[in-house]
This record gives C-alpha cells, sequence and structure tokens, in this order.
C-alpha cells in the first residue's frame, strides 16, 4: 500500500531543490508502491532532495570517534584533527588548511548532555523531535544508563560492517513522545497496517518495525540499499579537504610535492586505521522508499550535502510513465549472474526480482558467480579449520 506521501512531502524534501517530475504511486499488492516520472528526465538530472524522518549514526562509528552531527551527521572534525586521528600522528600539519569546510565556531553542544551538533539550527532541530526525550543529562557516559546499555547491547549484536542502528527507532518513539505522533503514525500505519501505537512495544509489533527499519534501509552516504531507512556514507572532512586539493591550480612542482605528501598521508592511515574513514548511518527516507529495485536501475542515490539530505540522480534518460529503480546491489553484485543475485535479495530483501534483465537472463543455467564460489571456499575453508581446531582440542 502506498505511503500518504503528499500530507508529509513539505516536511521530507526541500521545496528549494525538488523537481516536480515525480509520482508515487501503487503499483499491486506484491511491489506495493513505486516512484514513476511524470515528465521526460535527462540523465543526470537532479529528480529531488529529501531529509530523513529520521537519522543516527552507527553505533559502531560513533565508537570509533567518527565525530558527526547528532542530527545531520554532517563531520564535526576538521580535515587536520580527522587526519591527526586516523593516522595516529599527533603533531601533522595538512597544507591549505583554508580548504576545509568545517566550522568549529558554529558547533553547539546540549546544554544538559554536551552531545555536540554542527550549528544551532540542528540542536533546535533535534530537540524539537526527540532530543528532550532522550537527553542523558549527566548520565550521559554512565554504562549503566539504560539508553546506553541498549546501544552496549546493540553492538554486541551489530558488528561491522552496520546496515542499521537502534537509534532509529529509539528516535522515532521519542518523536512520538514528543508529540510528532500524526506524521509517524501516518506513515507506519500504512506500512505495518497497524492502527496502535502500543503495538509497537508488544513482540509481533517490534518484530514488525524491526523488520521495516533492517529491510527498508538507506544508509546515509553513497550505499543505495531499499529502504525507509537507507544506509549513508558521508566523506570524512580529511576526503573532502583532498577533493579540494585535487581542483587547486598549482604549479607542477608544488602540485607533485602536494600529491606526495597526501599519498603518504592515506599509507599512514591504511597502515593505522584501515579503511574505514568515514561517517555512517541511516535514516528513514519517505520518497526514496518508495523506489524499487532493478539490477539495471535508472536513479541513484547520493549525499551531496554531505550532511543526511538525499538526492536522487537519473542514470539514464528515463521516459514519462517510467518506473524510477535504484538498486539494491552495489557494482560487484550487480554484474554477478542471475542466481547469484537472487539469491543476495531474496537473503537480504525477502524478495525474486523480476526486473528486465533477471527477465532476460531467465532460461540460463542456475549458476554461481566465480566470485560467490570464491567467498563460499573461504567461508568453508574457515569452516573446515575451526573443526580441525575443535577437533585438536578434543583430543
Amino acid at each position: 500500500m502506498a505511503a500518504p506521501v503528499d500530507d508529509m512531502f513539505s516536511f521530507c524534501v526541500d521545496p528549494g531543490r525538488v523537481s516536480s517530475c515525480v509520482d508515487v504511486r501503487f503499483i499491486n499488492n506484491v511491489k506495493g508502491k513505486g516512484l514513476f516520472a511524470k515528465k521526460s528526465i535527462k540523465k543526470g538530472d537532479a529528480l529531488f532532495l529529501e531529509r530523513p524522518l529520521v537519522s543516527a549514526q552507527f553505533q559502531w562509528n560513533a565508537l570509533y570517534k567518527y565525530r558527526a552531527c547528532e542530527y545531520c551527521l554532517r563531520a564535526l572534525e576538521t580535515a587536520e584533527e580527522n587526519a591527526r586521528r586516523l593516522s595516529g600522528i599527533p603533531g601533522l600539519s595538512l597544507p591549505h588548511p583554508q580548504l576545509c569546510r568545517v566550522r568549529p565556531e558554529l558547533h553547539q553542544g546540549c546544554p544538559q548532555c554536551q552531545v555536540m551538533y554542527c550549528s544551532s539550527e540542528c540542536r533546535q532541530a533535534a530537540a524539537d523531535q526527540y532530543h528532550r526525550v532522550l537527553c542523558l543529562g549527566s548520565s550521559h557516559d554512565d554504562p549503566d544508563h539504560p539508553v546506553n546499555k541498549l546501544k552496549d547491547a546493540w553492538r554486541s549484536m551489530h558488528y561491522p560492517p552496520e546496515t542499521s542502528s537502534i537509534m532509529l527507532m529509539a528516535r522515532m518513539v521519542a518523536a512520538v513522545k514528543q508529540g510528532q505522533l500524526a506524521l509517524l503514525q501516518s506513515l507506519f500505519k500504512a506500512a505495518l497496517h497497524d492502527d496502535h501505537l502500543s503495538r509497537w512495544f508488544a513482540p509481533e509489533g517490534f518484530r514488525s518495525l524491526f523488520a521495516l527499519v533492517g529491510t527498508n534501509g538507506q544508509g546515509i552516504g553513497t550505499s543505495n540499499a531499499r529502504s525507509l531507512s537507507a544506509p549513508m556514507v558521508l566523506l570524512s572532512s580529511l576526503s573532502r579537504w583532498v577533493h579540494a586539493c585535487d581542483a587547486l591550480e598549482l604549479p607542477a612542482q608544488q602540485k607533485e610535492q602536494l600529491d606526495s605528501f597526501i599519498d603518504q598521508l592515506y599509507k599512514d592511515i591504511e597502515k593505522e586505521t584501515g579503511d574505514f574513514l568515514n561517517c555512517e548511518g541511516s535514516g528513514l527516507f519517505l520518497l526514496q522508499s518508495s523506489c524499487n529495485h532493478s539490477c539495471i536501475p535508472n536513479a541513484e542515490a547520493s549525499f551531496p550535502d554531505n550532511n543526511f539530505l538525499l538526492q536522487l540522480c537519473a542514470l539514464s534518460d528515463i521516459n514519462p510513465g517510467e518506473e524510477i529503480c535504484i538498486s539494491y546491489l552495489d557494482c560487484c553484485q550487480r554484474d554477478r549472474s542471475r542466481h547469484s543475485r537472487h539469491k543476495v535479495l531474496r537473503e537480504n530483501y525477502l524478495f525474486v526480482c523480476s526486473c528486465p534483465k533477471c527477465i532476460s537472463q531467465m532460461h540460463e543455467l542456475d549458476v554461481t558467480s566465480e566470485e560467490e564460489e570464491e567467498d563460499e571456499g573461504e567461508a568453508e575453508g574457515e569452516a573446515e579449520g575451526d573443526e580441525m581446531e575443535d577437533e585438536m582440542t578434543d583430543v
């Protein structure tokens, strides 16, 4: 059943940066709703810019000191602070520091619990939406506080790579307690077919809500996973500084020195920290959640403002009346066999894809992609190793 988009459109979508070229329609009882083009859309066009109903940084990501705005997830570290932490070099100085866009003088903390925001606007928005309920005050660092115990339990069950956050659910409930009931109830009534908020706290209702967040997530960042809840990977302040350096017009020798400095910095970071360089979280997006999957998507999500604002752009020309689809698979997964793609989609999203690509390959043998066979082989090898260890322990 299609979610009631019209009455919540102004809340979620930036009216100054949205096109009137899309429409949410009910398809059938199997696919539910979908997003369709109302007019011709050219490759590269932005369809809309949307903010989430609620978002949250991943718990392990926050634990490893990826400092981000508590509300919009914008980076709080300067590029230099970011580079020092990731490289483990306390005295590191970056050239061209003026290229860093982070403005620490604008940051504000909650007066009670001291969680940080990138601006007074974000602090006020969080307070108005959910933070008055979730503020821990002086118990912010108390491991015995119920909210902190909840976070700790979540981390013990969900190790990286993370796909969602328990705090999404906590903030939804907090928003209801703070009077945002009409907005959230209409959305989740459509999604969960339930008129009573009390069902959220019963086992069946909790599982339904959890499944909605888990299978419908869009991470905040570069992931294109379908969901009301989407994964978000936002570039660190260091990454944005590097992009700005790449655009500098410098004499050849200075450019070579700068490139050499950046190359060495990334080597130091890889040695000290590994590949996890950016802030990651997830959010509940209303319009983006209307996009169904295709193994040959005609649109993709991005985060151009490096915060929780999601932009959907066309990957190809789209005709009026054509459905707008994203891919729940990454590029490597989309290149795998039909059998392999269907396996991932069934296990993670609980459906069988019938997009044009899958239909065109339906007569192919159900073979597993070479990459997946390698993964399975590694997994079997690890399992055999564990069995041998167990046998040796028994002896």
